[in-house]
């Protein structure tokens, strides 16, 4: 019997890996669904370059993620630099102690667990880009990604995704989820927030495109813009229920809730645009889904499919209206970061205090865990938003952000890159 319980035990784990495994992969092929979904959405003469800056954070993240970026994301007890706060950079530096377990080989479970994590933090940078489409430098973008992540997202990513269970509940981990106890499954803080919030402060920075308008720029390939959502709808099934890290019932809840989320937010997108356009499109169709999907990430796995059908549908028409909001307050957030991740974001963090299982406003009657989701949800936007406009004032004032304005006009893949993303040959 204790061989036969051995052998099971050994066998959960291995299965809980091997989707661990599988879910990295999902969420990894987000980044190139971003860079389509982008791509689609920018001139014809600016879809390398806004791609590129997707690939770019594959590159760079992924290489830093290995060096000290799991190191200073997850850690506990003694290891953290600064507790509940900071990991130490050097604790698993190169993931060289995950290389070896108990019975001599490579560490199977935490490994799996890296990869998953190392593609949470490639997507959230690729993220930002949107905002700032059109007119930024690509070595630029890289020295920023390079130094955004570090300084942004590792701290934040283990202030939300870093703690240890015991019998008891939590034993450890960062300061938002073990000190405020902030329900936050998948990352509408750490991933959504935090690169809303940074798209923000980057479109200050850079700040408007030549010709600033509504309807300035349609997009330029709306079927690329609807693949790339398809691979993003896709993609986040990994996303959501492999935060789980197991294959259990938590998982197959979130997972129904990515499915029923961003279907309801996609209807409440396109019944707004019809009220105030008087047409549905393809690319709100499109805006609508991802805002669902920002929406659920948070509370995916607190949520009956009933009140994340009614998530989605806020969500939908909220981050509708919202994209409209860069025209009224003047800011050139050029593919609507700001109103879809960090307006989606905010509304599914706080949405978990009012309607969460067993934790929210209707099921205990009390303003408790509403009052820890603002906190944690409005922390990570101003520590991103400040930090941000620092990192990027910077470089703009040394090696230059944004292209000439000329540059712009000509077009940013030619003059950037040397390419073009449609070479059209005449005979």
């Amino acid at each position: 019997m204790l061989l036969h319980t051995a052998a099971d035990t050994a066998t959960t784990v291995s299965v809980n890996s091997l989707w661990l495994l599988v879910a990295a992969a999902l969420v990894l092929l987000m980044t190139p669904g971003v860079a389509f979904f982008y791509g689609g959405m920018v001139r014809a003469k600016s879809v390398v370059s806004m791609m590129m800056m997707s690939f770019g954070a594959i590159a760079i993240v992924g290489v830093l993620w290995v060096l000290y970026g799991y190191s200073m994301s997850f850690t506990s007890g003694s290891d953290w630099l600064i507790p509940h706060v900071l990991g130490n950079p050097f604790t698993n530096a190169g993931l060289i102690p995950l290389l070896t377990s108990s019975d001599g080989g490579p560490d199977l479970n935490m490994l799996a667990f890296a990869g998953f994590q190392a593609t949470f933090a490639i997507i959230t940078v690729a993220l930002i880009s949107g905002a700032i489409a059109d007119r930024a430098k690509f070595g630029a973008w890289m020295v920023f990604a390079g130094i955004w992540v570090t300084v942004v997202y590792f701290p934040v990513a283990s202030w939300v995704f870093n703690f240890t269970m015991g019998p008891n509940g939590l034993t450890d981990g960062g300061w938002i989820v073990f000190g405020l106890g902030v329900n936050d499954f998948a990352g509408g803080t750490a991933v959504h927030i935090n690169a809303g919030a940074a798209g923000l402060a980057l479109a200050l920075v850079l700040g408007k495109r030549i010709g600033f308008q509504k309807g300035m720029a349609k997009p330029h390939n709306v079927p690329l813009t609807l693949l790339g959502a398809a691979l993003l709808w896709f993609g986040w099934f990994g996303f959501n229920a492999g935060s789980e890290a197991a294959v259990d019932g938590i998982a197959a809840l979130a997972w129904i809730n990515t499915l029923a989320a961003p279907a309801a937010a996609t209807i409440g997108w396109l019944v707004i645009e019809k009220i105030r356009d008087g047409k549905p499109t393809s690319i709100g169709a499109a805006s609508g889904a991802v805002a669902g999907l920002v929406a659920i990430t948070p509370a995916c796995n607190i949520l009956t499919p009933f009140w994340a059908i009614v998530l989605g549908l806020i969500a939908g028409a909220v981050c509708a209206l919202a994209v409209d909001l860069k025209f009224k307050l003047g800011f050139d957030d050029s593919l609507d970061v700001v109103g879809i991740h960090l307006v989606g974001g905010l509304i599914g963090t706080l949405y978990i205090g009012i309607f969460g299982t067993g934790i929210g406003l209707i099921d205990t009657g009390s303003l408790t865990q509403l009052g820890a989701q603002a906190i944690g949800a409005f922390s990570v936007l101003i520590y991103s938003f400040v930090l941000t406009f620092v990192i990027g004032w910077i470089i703009q004032k040394t090696m230059g952000f944004r292209i000439k304005n000329e540059d712009e006009l000509a077009g940013v893949d030619t003059v950037v890159h040397g390419e073009e993303g449609y070479a059209l040959e005449t005979v």
